[in-house]
């Protein structure tokens, strides 16, 4: 008897599992339908997907990689908020008992400090993949819009940026305060607005509370909301423009097929006659070699990769430790001091448009700052509606038909890695260049 009450037990233990975890692994291909159209989380992927845009090298799965990893920063980020105080007086107390008193609160705080690095690099990453396979342009869907998603791309990487740069300040250390210094006193140099843009930011003309308290709203809750809505929005117009946009080449490497002849009837005053529909060539998928249910052959890649993404956070933060330096002294300027290092390419060409001509100053943070910037955004907002390549360049890596305009935007990303790589490791006191091999000069504080 106590045999058989175990078995019933198991037997029933397993019809619960089996009831609640179907639609993750269906057995059969009507279950695979219908797990997409009753599990929530996986409704807005297709009933099937294409074995291209599964595919490592097309994507290399930079979208998930990202969402991912603001998954990991929502996740840590709700937990240190329960150890975190925003204040002036205790915001460094409360971040080193985080880091040393806490029981693995240093490495919380380092998972959550390398998604956020990781986070600006693969949303960068994802647009430039997008752009160099045309992924922008509008397909053959009757709703497709590629050029909205692209544009809803742009306002999440500008999020991302704004996200990563108010929880810079959160440490409040001197790494912290004087590169939220370097990052606003860029902003202020925009012309008519700067002095506004500056005041907004820190809610005064310090960083002081007022700015401590403004960048932990918007870091803890305003540009979360943001990004997460935004997300979703890209998901959904995904969806709506047909899918990933290597879809459009497979469709125009398919086969064409001709339809079968339809018996018809015409009406007329003379009577009803017989006759046969036209013959229609139409070119489709081949769904039997092309495609693949979405669960559970997606869902397994996308677990792979978000259990992938989770590793190497946890990895990195162990080897690389969160850095927590003195408490932020607006007395002391540390020599150098840098902005965050996704904005040191604008601090290297602030510093290089920054001369003089006679008694008259160039103001390199208007040029490098403002405007540079404030042109690239542009070009990359419009930029869809000014290319005229064809539909055989969209979805492909580096096609022939795009090679100028590719060859200059990756001239650009590569201006723009360089700069930032000076700047990380190549500027030293008064900002001065050094080779890695030579020794910086011992340079006094500035008080």
């Amino acid at each position: 008897m106590a045999k058989e009450s175990t078995t019933v037990k198991e037997t029933t233990l397993q019809k619960m599992k089996r009831s609640l975890l179907w639609t993750w692994n269906p057995q059969g291909e009507r279950e695979a339908g219908d797990s997409i159209v009753k599990n929530i989380l996986l409704h807005w992927f297709p009933n099937k997907i294409s074995l291209g845009s599964m595919s490592w090298s097309y994507s290399m799965w930079l979208g998930t990689i990202s969402f991912m990893l603001f998954v990991i920063l929502t996740i840590t980020g709700m937990i240190l908020m329960f150890f975190y105080v925003p204040s002036v007086e205790r915001a460094y107390a409360s971040v080193k008992d985080i880091e040393y008193v806490i029981s693995f609160g240093w490495l919380l705080r380092g998972v959550h400090r390398v998604a956020a690095h990781l986070m600006v690099a693969s949303v960068f990453l994802h647009m430039m993949r997008v752009f160099l396979t045309g992924a922008y342009k509008s397909g053959p869907a009757r709703d497709s819009n590629r050029p909205l998603n692209w544009i809803i791309g742009i306002v999440l990487l500008l999020a991302t940026f704004l996200l990563s740069f108010t929880g810079y300040l959160l440490p409040w250390d001197q790494l912290a305060f004087w590169a939220i210094t370097v990052g606003t006193n860029i902003g202020k140099a925009a012309p008519i607005a700067g002095e506004w843009i500056q005041y907004l930011l820190l809610g005064g003309h310090t960083i002081d509370q007022g700015a401590l308290i403004r960048f932990y709203v918007l870091h803890v809750f305003f540009l979360p909301t943001l990004v997460f809505l935004l997300f979703f929005w890209h998901m959904w117009r995904i969806r709506k423009d047909g899918g990933l946009a290597i879809r459009d080449k497979e469709l125009l490497n398919s086969q064409p097929s001709l339809t079968s002849a339809v018996r018809t009837k015409t009406y007329s005053l003379l009577g009803i006659r017989n006759g046969t529909s036209v013959h229609v060539q139409n070119k489709m998928l081949d769904e039997e070699a092309n495609t693949v249910p979405s669960s559970p052959n997606l869902v397994r890649r996308m677990w792979l990769v978000s259990v992938g993404t989770i590793a190497l956070s946890l990895l990195l933060a162990l080897i690389v430790k969160a850095p927590l330096e003195a408490p932020a002294n607006p007395l002391v300027t540390p020599n150098p001091a840098k902005a965050p290092w996704y904005f040191l390419w604008l601090q290297e060409i602030v510093t290089i448009t920054t001369f003089s001509i006679g008694s008259l100053t160039i103001n390199g943070a208007l040029i490098g700052g403002i405007i540079l910037p404030g042109v690239l955004v542009a070009l990359g907002v419009f930029w869809p509606y000014v290319d005229k390549s064809g539909y055989n360049s969209v979805g492909v890596w580096l096609p022939k038909e795009r090679r100028g305009q590719n060859t200059a935007f990756l001239i650009v990303c590569l201006i723009i890695a360089t700069l930032t790589i000076v700047g990380t490791f190549l500027r030293g006191p008064y900002w001065g260049f050094y080779w890695p091999w030579e020794i910086w000069p011992e340079a006094p504080l500035h008080f």
